[in-house]
């Protein structure tokens, strides 16, 4: 089974000093039929403005993951962790029992540009905690490169979902197998570019389920940016 959900789709807010799409229910967006897919929460993309960004606020009982794919983002949160994310690092943060934390685009000049991904732990209730990681460009072209794991493979991040995160960046007419296996279920997410999984056709913003499938392969008529999720 493949399910697509268009980018176009998404409920979209323009605030002013952030321009954010929500594929899940978040926030004033609330669409009933959209409140989650397995343990995958909420998918934000948004677009930050120079010298603006989320102040201070609490969460708890997520998996929170955050991706950048132009521009800087300032984290700082209560248990003392302040970071700088660029592109080609990838932060995760378990809110488990409660964190705050703010986030903020450092620049004068330029918006940051990201992704932030919320996932339902395995259990409520982990101590609180923090990562920041850097994944090299050349590990990720034309290949699968594993982000964030329950068990570290690869040298990923570790995280308290039963779920893995890969990221792949596409040359144009570029073909690429799904390792997500038939028993487990899937999503992935085009950050950029146009890609085709199966007979469905996805551009930048889509997000396409899969559950009960195998074999799948990605082909791209772009470059292409994607992330996918295996999940319980």
């Amino acid at each position: 089974m493949l399910k697509v959900y268009r980018g176009n789709e998404r409920g979209h807010i323009d605030h002013g000093w952030l321009d954010t799409y929500h594929t899940f229910s978040f926030g004033r967006y609330q669409n009933r039929e959209m409140m989650h897919y397995r343990a995958l929460r909420v998918m934000n993309e948004d677009v930050v403005a120079p010298g603006t960004g989320f102040g201070e606020h609490g969460h708890e009982n997520m998996e929170i993951v955050t991706v950048v794919l132009s521009g800087e983002l300032e984290h700082r949160d209560s248990l003392g962790s302040g970071e700088v994310l660029t592109p080609d690092e990838v932060q995760w943060m378990s809110a488990g029992s409660g964190i705050r934390h703010s986030e903020f685009n450092p620049s004068s000049t330029s918006p940051v540009h990201l992704y932030q991904i919320w996932l339902i732990p395995d259990r409520p209730g982990y101590s609180p905690a923090y990562r920041q990681q850097r994944f090299e460009r050349n590990q990720r072209m034309n290949r699968w490169q594993m982000l964030i794991s329950q068990d570290s493979a690869d040298n990923s991040l570790t995280w308290r979902t039963d779920a893995r995160l890969w990221r792949a960046e596409l040359a144009n007419g570029a073909e690429l197998a799904l390792p997500v296996p038939f028993e487990r279920a899937g999503w992935l997410q085009v950050l950029k570019g146009e890609a085709r999984v199966g007979s469905e056709s996805l551009a930048a913003g889509d997000g396409v389920a899969m559950a009960d499938e195998s074999s799948l392969v990605v082909k791209t008529s772009t470059e292409a940016d994607l992330l996918l999720f295996e999940l319980a």
